[in-house]
């Protein structure tokens, strides 16, 4: 659910498209990173946003890791370019029959108290890693946050960022790289935000301080009418 692991995944794509690079998709909650003390874990409820979503793609990895890259595209496409609300189960459903899943998967998942344990397997890899948030990385052994990005690069740029992401991966004490950003850099990131924005039903937590995107966006209204509690920011 988090826009910049979709950008950071539409640009993995297109370097396995001109390398053949193999991706194995993992999953991690910045639900359950973010959730506040005294809240229900993800784990706990009938239906939770991205934890939901994930429990599905659990079972589709299991039946087909083809099934999981594609729920993970169209999920994505639909919440961070479309603005929808993929969160939705009648829309989950819509997209698993879009990607030719099986037709049980969407009851088989839930009803399948596994599928949490899965999950929760992939998350607790990126925490014992040191890791935090999403997109991660993992190169072997090695756990690098990032590359985040709006704008992902394709052709030759896509093979440039890949270069320089394995070259700090190869220099273990090289721990971290950031460009300031100005102010139309923000004016970017905010457009790129806008579907996300107008799609979710939740608010955004950045290490456990809420996240005000009515400034970056442009959408003040569409913020003031999300909920203040339950937060579910996290696939």
């Amino acid at each position: 659910m988090c826009p910049f692991a979709y950008q950071t995944s539409r640009w993995i794509r297109e370097v396995r498209e001109q390398t053949g690079l193999t991706i194995k998709w993992r999953f991690f909650s910045l639900e359950e990173v973010n959730r506040a003390e005294g809240k229900k874990h993800p784990w706990e409820r009938d239906w939770s946003y991205g934890w939901s979503l994930m429990r599905i793609g659990a079972r589709l990895r299991r039946v087909d890791p083809a099934l999981l890259d594609d729920w993970y595209r169209v999920v994505g496409h639909e919440l961070h370019d479309l603005g929808g609300k993929p969160h939705d189960p009648p829309v989950a459903r819509r997209l698993l029959a879009d990607i030719g899943a099986p037709d049980d998967v969407f009851d088989k998942a839930l009803a399948d108290p596994s599928t949490h344990d899965e999950v929760r397997a992939d998350h607790q890899r990126v925490l014992d890693a040191g890791g935090f948030g999403v997109p991660t990385l993992f190169l072997g052994e090695q756990c690098l946050f990032g590359p985040v990005l709006v704008d992902p690069p394709v052709g030759g740029a896509a093979l440039t960022l890949w270069t320089v992401v394995t070259g700090m991966a190869a220099l273990p004490h090289v721990y971290e790289l950031q460009r300031p950003k100005t102010a139309a850099d923000a004016e970017l990131i905010g457009r790129s935000l806008r579907p996300y924005v107008e799609g979710r039903d939740w608010v955004s937590i950045n290490r456990g301080e809420v996240v005000d995107l009515s400034e970056l966006t442009g959408l003040a209204a569409a913020e003031k009418k999300l909920p203040d509690t339950n937060p579910q920011d996290g696939v």
